[in-house]
């Protein structure tokens, strides 16, 4: 049997060049339809919503739309199959009253599939709903991710959320445009560990453990685009060993994390050390084209009058409280709603001063 030879023009190198360029071609194509594919879905269940909306439910009859809706699905499905259950068809009308013009529908949800979507759209608020849309595209969540995000109340445990409206509006306008991520979006208050499965009694050093030993899920929490640096990580000044718990790079951020773990309330000398940790690293291994880095420090407690007093800048450090067990949805709801109102309330009364 006459063996085949390799093209002998093509050494390894080169073959093995020609082939990534060519599976990235394959990829992105697939990318592209995969969005095509989505968009059209989206662009017909929107005008099955409106159709319906305007040539049948018009009436002021509830009842009767119910009829025709559980009617019209019945035959939709015996002709075209699976997609056209009852509840699919309400959210084909809930989409079409929630987003009435067309091009904010297709501007707000590029990218996502449907169930995407139907996961999105009972979020009554609008910015809250965008804010979830824009980080679903941008970070590549699946429908499991984006349904323990909205459970965990992420929104509401950002820095974002307790900013004015138009505030709010702007980042999110930056961070869908020019891909901009502000420590506003990054940072979250509290953090919730529950992952962890600490007992009732832990150590300082049982917590950095158990985070390193769940280090997966913990950057989940802590969100996309933070990179695990060191542990325990050693300086030395004046003779005088000091050691930053965690260390994580934000790549959009581009600058250190550095994440101090406490298990009590919050003291004012946990900002002398702090600052400390982020000169030496200004100083020391920050580059050139880099962001000054950025402390976290998290307690068990915030301690808000401290905070105040202290005046901590916001974009170099920042407190937030944690739970290794999550309280009922309904409290803890409850509570960030208050932190939010709060925070504007504070907000409003600084800018008339």
């Amino acid at each position: 049997m006459k063996k085949i030879e390799k093209n002998k023009g093509l050494s390894k190198i080169d073959y093995g060049g020609v082939f990534d360029k060519v599976a990235d071609l394959i990829e992105q194509a697939r990318q592209r339809v995969a969005i095509t594919i989505n968009q059209e879905m989206v662009l017909l269940y929107w005008n099955i919503g409106k159709t319906i909306k305007e040539e049948i439910i018009k009436s002021d009859r509830a009842e009767y739309g119910k009829q025709i809706v559980h009617s019209l699905s019945g035959e939709l499905t015996l002709r075209y199959g699976k997609g056209y259950s009852v509840q699919n068809l309400w959210y084909m009308i809930k989409l079409y009253e929630t987003y009435p013009i067309l091009q904010s529908l297709l501007g707000e949800f590029k990218g996502l599939s449907w169930t995407h979507i139907i996961n999105l759209l009972p979020i009554k608020d609008d910015l809250k709903r965008k804010f979830y849309a824009i980080l679903c595209e941008k970070e590549h969540w699946s429908t499991r991710t984006l349904q323990e995000r909205i459970s965990s109340m992420l929104y509401e445990r950002t820095a974002l959320s307790k900013l004015p409206e138009k505030t709010i509006e702007m980042q999110l306008k930056e961070l869908k445009e020019k891909d901009k991520m502000t420590p506003e979006l990054v940072f979250r208050d509290p953090y919730v560990l529950d992952f962890l499965e600490l007992s009732d009694t832990y150590s300082e050093k049982d917590l950095e453990g158990a985070i390193l030993n769940a280090l997966e899920k913990f950057i989940l929490e802590l969100g996309k685009d933070f990179y695990f640096v060191a542990r325990q990580k050693r300086i030395t000044l004046d003779n005088i060993d000091y050691y930053m718990d965690l260390v994580f790079y934000h790549r959009k951020l581009r600058c250190f994390v550095v994440i101090d773990l406490k298990l009590d309330k919050f003291r004012a000398e946990y900002k002398g050390q702090m600052e400390l940790y982020l000169r030496y690293l200004e100083k020391y291994e920050m580059d050139k084209d880099e962001n000054p880095p950025v402390g976290l420090i998290l307690c068990a407690e915030k301690g808000k009058e401290q905070i105040e007093l202290l005046f901590l800048p916001k974009d170099r450090i920042n407190v937030s409280e944690y739970l290794t067990k999550l309280p009922p949805k309904e409290l803890f709801e409850k509570k960030l709603h208050k932190a939010i109102l709060t925070a504007q309330i504070s907000l409003k009364e600084g800018k008339e001063e």
